[in-house]
């Protein structure tokens, strides 16, 4: 019997709603990413982007345990002199969720243009209003 290897003309993809309100957002993370790169489904292939289409709401929900909100640092830098930005995840959680929610995705997923190709796949809301009615996902529980 040969293996089955996934390719990218036979892919299916689903679509997920995850909320993120009262849950911790590491969990969040890591249940969004392992959809994302596609771990969830029998066909999984490493070097293929197998994964779904992920939407994360209540972003602006989630908790932060310990003293994270007030340790924990989120680094930008413009590339000019001076041009560094720190914000702690207390300032990020309130005015940017979003953001927030999806650097801890994204830095779940490979550092390459196939980490960069499922990343694409991954929609973040504040609240629990989202524009991929249409699509009807169905509702992942963590």
């Amino acid at each position: 019997m040969k293996s089955f290897m996934q390719t990218k003309e036979n892919i299916k993809r689903d679509w997920y709603v995850i909320d993120a309100e009262g849950q911790t957002l590491g969990r969040v993370a890591t249940k969004a990413a392992h959809i994302l790169r596609g771990k969830h489904k029998p066909t999984y292939t490493p070097y293929v982007d197998c994964g779904d289409y992920v939407i994360i709401i209540n972003a602006a929900k989630a908790v932060l345990t310990g003293n994270k909100l007030e340790d924990k640092k989120y680094y930008n830098h413009s590339g000019y002199p001076g041009g560094l930005r720190v914000r702690n995840a207390k300032t990020m959680i309130n005015d940017y969720p979003e953001e927030m929610m999806e650097r801890a995705v994204k830095g779940m997923l490979p550092h390459n243009s196939l980490g960069r190709a499922m990343g694409k796949k991954l929609f973040v809301y504040r609240d629990e209003n989202h524009k991929h009615e249409a699509q009807k996902p169905s509702k992942m529980e963590i």
